[in-house]
């Protein structure tokens, strides 16, 4: 749930693309088949303890697309609604937090779809603690936001909620 004082913020790594075809550029590369078992299944974890978002943001490549749509569906997200960031792709941590900040105080729940390195650093600057690690492929990590207004966040200024990958319980 969500506080009254507060935004929540979870960051989802793409799961798991497929690198089979060598002539596709990396933008386009789709999920593959551990990637397709995956999303379902995160989602399906995040619908059961309530982590629903009120606006969606992902990068546009294919895989982080294919998983933020597995995951909209999920919740009964209009796909069409689902924001999509040229800069999103392949951010650096301070880009994310740039396309963040643009938020303004819109949005009490936002899921961010993207990759690595920048979602890991992300996650580690805003909550201040590097033990974190790497997002493997597909993996969650909600961020509980105590501030009213999305271009205030900055370093330490969240605190880890809830954080699950698809091998946790494996």
């Amino acid at each position: 749930m969500i506080r009254r004082d507060g935004k929540r913020l979870t960051l989802v790594r793409h799961a798991k693309s497929d690198w089979t075809d060598a002539s596709m550029t990396d933008f386009d590369r789709p999920l593959n088949p551990r990637g397709e078992r995956d999303a379902p299944e995160m989602a399906a974890r995040l619908v059961a303890s309530g982590l629903v978002p009120t606006l969606m943001i992902s990068s546009p490549a294919a895989r982080a697309r294919a998983t933020a749509a597995v995951f909209a569906t999920a919740f009964g997200y209009p796909p069409e609604r689902i924001r999509f960031a040229d800069d999103a792709y392949l951010a650096s941590c301070g880009e994310l937090l740039n396309v963040l900040h643009r938020l303004g105080k819109r949005a009490r729940h936002v899921m961010l779809f993207g990759h690595n390195p920048g979602l890991s650093d992300l996650a580690i600057r805003l909550v201040g603690d590097d033990s974190l690690g790497d997002m493997p492929t597909c993996a969650v990590t909600s961020l509980l936001v105590p501030l009213e207004d999305w271009n205030r966040l900055q370093d330490g200024s969240a605190r880890l909620d809830f954080h699950d990958f698809p091998k946790n319980t494996r």
